[in-house]
Formats: C-alpha cells, sequence, structure tokens
C-alpha cells in the first residue's frame, strides 16, 4: 500500500533523516521524506504495519503527522502559512538585529574606539547590561531553543538542537563570568560570551528569513498555475444551470463555459465553437479554434462561444494539477548530491555534539582549566551552528526549479539539474522550437497597388480561411489596422489555394500551380523573386483580381528571437548542436543559417528523430533533446534528458527529464 502524510516540525535535513529512520525501522518497504514539501511518502504492507504505527513512530521523535492535502490544499495552505511565517520572521529579524547591534557596540565597541558611557565602564555593571540584553534576544528566538531541546531529548537531535545548546552553553559562562566579576575578579570581563549567544540565533533567523523569502518566490509560478483554475463550476444538468463548487465536480458532468471564463476540468466538447486561449498552460499566444470533439484543459480560458463539455479529469487528475504536482516534485526531490548531503546530516548533529564533549574533556585532561576548556567546547558548537550542510543543497533545487518554473520550465526531477551539466550534444526540432511554430508574414510585393491596399484585398481573402497561412494574413492586416471585407462567397481549393468573391469581383490566393490551372499570367520578375523566397526557406502566395495578377505575399515560420543567442551560448560551451526536421533540405538549411546551427538533418520522420538520439547515445554522448509536439515524443524519451517546449504539455508530463 501507498500512503502520503505531511510532516510539520521539520526544519533541516537532520530532522528528515531522523523521521525516515525512525520509519525504516518499522519493517516498511520503501520511504521518502521531501523535507521542503514536508511529505512523506511511504510504500508498506498492510499486514504487518499499520497506519497508527507509522503516526506514532513520528509523533514518538517529536514530528506532527496527518494524512496529506490535495495539491491545490496543500498549495494554498503553504502560502498562506509562508506568508505568516515571512511577516514573524522579518519582526523577529528587526528586533534581533537592533538589540543584537546595541550588544555589539557594548561588549566590542571598545575596541574599534567607540565612546563608552563612564556607567558602563564599571565591569560588574558592563557585564549585567550585556547580559540584560541578551535575554529578550533568546526570547524572541525561543522557537529555535523550544525545538532544539525536544528534539534532543527526544534522541533526535537537529540543527536547532545545536543552536540552543551553543546559546544556552554561551549564557551560562556569561553567568558565570557575572559571578566571577562580582567577587572581584574582573578579568572575566573579557570572556563574557552573551554576544555569541544571541548572535547565533540572530544569524540564523537572517537566514531563515532569506530561505523564507526563496520559497514564496518558488510558490509563485505555482499560485499562478493553481489560480487558472476556477473555484466553481457552471453545471447542465435536467436542462437547468447549476453552480458548485469545483470540487463537488466529477468525471461525467456536462459543464457550461461562457465566454471570457476558465474551464474547471480537462474534457470533450459537446457542443459550441469557440477560441480557447491556452497561453497560461501551454505558453502558446494565438488563440487556438475548438469544436465539438476537440479537447481543452482546465485552467485554459474560452475566448468566445458558449461551450458545453464533458468532464473527462476532475482536480487533481486534470494536466494543469499534473504540471503543479511536477513542479513540487521537483523542487523537493532529491539530487544525488543531496541524498549525500542528507546522510552526512543524519549524523552530523550528534557528531558536532560528540566533538563538543571530546574537545572539553581533552582540555580538561591537560590540566587547561575549566573555563579554558568550557570556551574551545563552546567554539566547536558555534563554528557549527549555522552550518548549512543540511539546508543549502535542497534550497539550492527548490531555488532552481523555482526560477525555472516562474520562466516556464518545468523539471521532473532534481537528478536533471546536474544531468544536465553532463551534456555534450543537443539536438533541436525545429518547427515551435527553434522557430515560433506559427507562420508569419515576411514580405509584401504588390503589382500595381500600394503595399496596403493589396495586403487589405489578400486579407480579406483570407478572412474566412481555418488554415495558419492565411490567419497569418489576416494577423498582419489586423496589426496595421487595416479595414478588410467579409467575402461574398469562399471556396478552399485543396493543394493549390482558395477563392473568394469580393464587390463582385473574383479573387484567386495561391501557389503557382493553382495560377498556371487557371491561366493567369505571372510577371516574370515576380517569378525569380518566387524562386529567390523559396531558396530561404519561405512560402510565396501569388494573388489575381478577375485574372490579373496583382501581387505575391510570403510567409515563414520565423526563428525566435532567442534561438541564435541560445545557440551561440551552447556553442561558446562546447556543446554541439543539431537541428532536426521533417521539412526539406532547403528550408532547414535556411532557417538554420539564420539562427547558427551548422549541422541540419531534414526530411526526417519521428522514427527517424530518435534514431539519430539513439546513434548519438550509442556514441558515448549525453543527448539532450528539445521538441513540442506529438511527434517528437518517441525523440524525447530516447534521450537522456528530455526538453519538451512552447505547447507540448503532454509530453512535459511523461518525457521531460
Amino acid at each position: 500500500m501507498k500512503a502520503r502524510y505531511d510532516i510539520s516540525g521539520m526544519n533541516c535535513a537532520a530532522c528528515s533523516s531522523a523521521v525516515e529512520r525512525a520509519i525504516k525501522k518499522l519493517n516498511i518497504d520503501e520511504v521518502n521524506v521531501n523535507l521542503l514539501s514536508g511529505v512523506m511518502e511511504v510504500e508498506y504492507d498492510e499486514n504487518t504495519v499499520s497506519d497508527k504505527e507509522i503516526r506514532q513512530a513520528v509523533t514518538k521523535i517529536g514530528f506532527g503527522i496527518e494524512t496529506a492535502k490535495s495539491a491545490a490544499e496543500k498549495r494554498t495552505l503553504i502560502r498562506d502559512k509562508a506568508k505568516i511565517d515571512e511577516r514573524n520572521l522579518f519582526s523577529r529579524l528587526i528586533s534581533s538585529v537592533i538589540l543584537m547591534l546595541i550588544l555589539m557596540y557594548f561588549s566590542m565597541g571598545h575596541m574599534l574606539g567607540f565612546p563608552i558611557p563612564a556607567v558602563f565602564k564599571t565591569p560588574i555593571i558592563l557585564a549585567v547590561f550585556q547580559f540584560i540584553l541578551t535575554i529578550p534576544i533568546l526570547i524572541i528566538n525561543r522557537a529555535y531553543f523550544i525545538n532544539g531541546t525536544k528534539h534532543l531529548f527526544s534522541g533526535a537531535p537537529n540543527m536547532d538542537s545545536l543552536i540552543a545548546v551553543g546559546s544556552f552553553a554561551s549564557v551560562i559562562y556569561g553567568i558565570f563570568a557575572i559571578v566571577q566579576i562580582f567577587l572581584g575578579d574582573t578579568h572575566y570581563i573579557h570572556d563574557l560570551y552573551f554576544e555569541t549567544a544571541a548572535m547565533i540565533p540572530t544569524l540564523v533567523t537572517v537566514g531563515k528569513y532569506l530561505e523564507g523569502k526563496s520559497k514564496t518566490g518558488t510558490g509563485k509560478a505555482l499560485d499562478l498555475l493553481i489560480d487558472l483554475t476556477p473555484k466553481k463550476a457552471l453545471l447542465s444538468k435536467d436542462g437547468k444551470e447549476i453552480e458548485i463548487e469545483i470540487e463537488s465536480l466529477k468525471v461525467g458532468d456536462t459543464v457550461i463555459v461562457k465566454p471570457g471564463e476558465n474551464f474547471p476540468c480537462d474534457g470533450a466538447i459537446l457542443s459550441g465553437e469557440s477560441y480557447v486561449d491556452e497561453s497560461g498552460l501551454t505558453g502558446e499566444s494565438i488563440p487556438i479554434y475548438k469544436a465539438q470533439g476537440d479537447f481543452v484543459s482546465a485552467g485554459t480560458i474560452n475566448k468566445s462561444g458558449t461551450l458545453l463539455v464533458s468532464a473527462e479529469k476532475v482536480g487533481d487528475e486534470t494536466i494543469i494539477s499534473g504540471i503543479v504536482k511536477l513542479v513540487e516534485n521537483a523542487s523537493g526531490s532529491k539530487a544525488p548530491i543531496s541524498r549525500l548531503a542528507d546522510k552526512i546530516s543524519a549524523y552530523f548533529v550528534p557528531a558536532v555534539i560528540g566533538i563538543s564533549l571530546t574537545t572539553f574533556i581533552i582540555w580538561m585532561l591537560t590540566g587547561a582549566g575549566f573555563e579554558f576548556a568550557f570556551s574551545r567546547a563552546i567554539c566547536v558548537l558555534v563554528i557549527s551552528c549555522p552550518c548549512a550542510l543540511g539546508l543549502a543543497t535542497p534550497l539550492a533545487v527548490t531555488v532552481g526549479t523555482g526560477l525555472c518554473a516562474q520562466n516556464g520550465i518545468l523539471i521532473k526531477s532534481a537528478e536533471i539539474l546536474e544531468e544536465l551539466g553532463k551534456a555534450s550534444v543537443v539536438l533541436f526540432d525545429k518547427t515551435g522550437t527553434l522557430t515560433m511554430g506559427s507562420p508569419k508574414v515576411t514580405d509584401i510585393i504588390p503589382f500595381g497597388l500600394s503595399e496596403n491596399e493589396f495586403l487589405t484585398l489578400c486579407a480579406s481573402v483570407e478572412k474566412m480561411s481555418e488554415h495558419p497561412i492565411g490567419k497569418a494574413i489576416v494577423s498582419e492586416a489586423e496589426k496595421r489596422s487595416l479595414n478588410t471585407k467579409t467575402p461574398q462567397s469562399f471556396e478552399s481549393l485543396p493543394g493549390l489555394g482558395l477563392c473568394s468573391v469580393i464587390d463582385g469581383k473574383t479573387i484567386y490566393g495561391g501557389n503557382p500551380n493553382l495560377f498556371e490551372k487557371k491561366g493567369i499570367k505571372v510577371d516574370n520578375n515576380i517569378l525569380s523573386q518566387y524562386n529567390n523566397l523559396c531558396m530561404m526557406g519561405k512560402t510565396p502566395l501569388f494573388f489575381s483580381v478577375d485574372g490579373e495578377f496583382i501581387g505575391c505575399i510570403a510567409i515563414a515560420d520565423i526563428p525566435k528571437t532567442d534561438s541564435f543567442i541560445t545557440i551561440k551560448k551552447l556553442d561558446d560551451m562546447g556543446i554541439k548542436t543539431i537541428m532536426l526536421t521533417g521539412d526539406n533540405d532547403i528550408t532547414a538549411k535556411a532557417i538554420a543559417k539564420d539562427i547558427g546551427i551548422k549541422d541540419v538533418a531534414s526530411s526526417l520522420s519521428p522514427a527517424d528523430k530518435e534514431k539519430v538520439v539513439r546513434k548519438h547515445k550509442t556514441a558515448g554522448e549525453k543527448v539532450i533533446m528539445f521538441g513540442d509536439g506529438i511527434n517528437d515524443s518517441p525523440a524525447l524519451a530516447a534521450s537522456d534528458i528530455g526538453v519538451s517546449v512552447s505547447n507540448g504539455t503532454d509530453i512535459a508530463l511523461g518525457c521531460i527529464g
């Protein structure tokens, strides 16, 4: 049986290691404790271990445990708790720093020549005043001492235990020094450790606050994804519209999604047609036309018509919830170096305490005296207390995956972060990966008309076309705020182009074969430019009005603005780059030249792309494959590291990494 639990009270790798050790004693098949998400996953045999025993094992060593909440609930709780914790930490930090600066002034200011009031030049008054300043700092940061002491006596010491022992020992020694000063030995004024006792929790609070800020930043990308899903859904039931909470939505329900609303589930459209904005989920900026039978995803936005959708996946089963889980698991998963740190941390705290005691005993045996031996033992604790061994690696993974998520990069596991650094060759799919993935107008060559007049006419012809090329022409006209007309009739000519009637005039738009078939003469200069445009990887279209040629428009899937920079950086790093595409060799080489890729493999099928990946892997190279569509999935899965970009959402869930 597999089970997930939320564990509370963990604040370092020693904590998560202690929980894992406690659970492993129960003859558990597998256990993994995620420090940063606070989730424990266990796999066990119900015949040998019970849920009650698991809970008791965790509570026995001083941690809280409860059944894991859903991803959405957990994110909401984490978000709310993070805000409260950040505010509390900030107030603690400010108070501690102010008192700490005052304490440092009176304890060490004389070393820098700072003026000290005459009353504080009396050793006993100065010593007591430092003690008085120290107490509120310790009270403000009492959580470290309460938590550290609890875990110390429960047999699972953590970083807080070191803080508690180090600060407490410093205070005890300071009190001992005050007694000696009161008895007349003023030399002890130089052996006060109150500033050390106060500095330890203050510095740790600084680190905790910065850690909290990092975690808050990490969660912002997830919050944006989660907030895409509406809190309520509108059902169609027995001819009525019923509004329900999103948690009550079930598979099989018929959902009504009106214009401007977000889809509450994944499912198929039962009726209606609309354009759907999937930018929040896939990064695709252009809304996609959807009609009956098409699939829609939770979190995407219905832009126009009202749709009836059959709910196929709801709640945690939707694609967007899967992406949220992917990011959360990645940010909390353990890279090999992090797992090594966890192993060391499990023994680190007791080892430090043991070394401190050993230091004290050795100095006592050598006759150095109690004060000297005690101060050296404290030094060991003080130096070790703020140690980031148990925190640095998991936090680095969290911050790294968090920053990636904010930039639209989802990482399946922390191990991938290490593997990326070993890459020797990067393979890129062309369309949608290195290029925009949607055609744009690149050249407008009018014949007998002004550029805008020609474009207006062409866009009017293409207005009713669903072809990406036609949409590109219409989009260019809209960008220029041109007033297009609606055709009186429209006919698509498969493999050739289209025909429209506007203001009683017959207008053709298409390739040279259409014009040859219709007997429309094309200007020789345009024909020569046509060949040049084709050599540049562009798709030219001819247009005519009532049999008279009026010009040419070229369309191309242009490279992304950062493709050239990306390729150059990889080249500078000594990493080989290769472009894979199903396009013909002329188009492929034209694009490759624009972005700086020297090696090109063209006219490839999905199976061919996979063969290229395996060829490089067989040669002993570490291969990264970038792709954006279902046709790239074999190559993504075959590579050492598969990276799905743009609108490859489904692949991201299955192939990335």
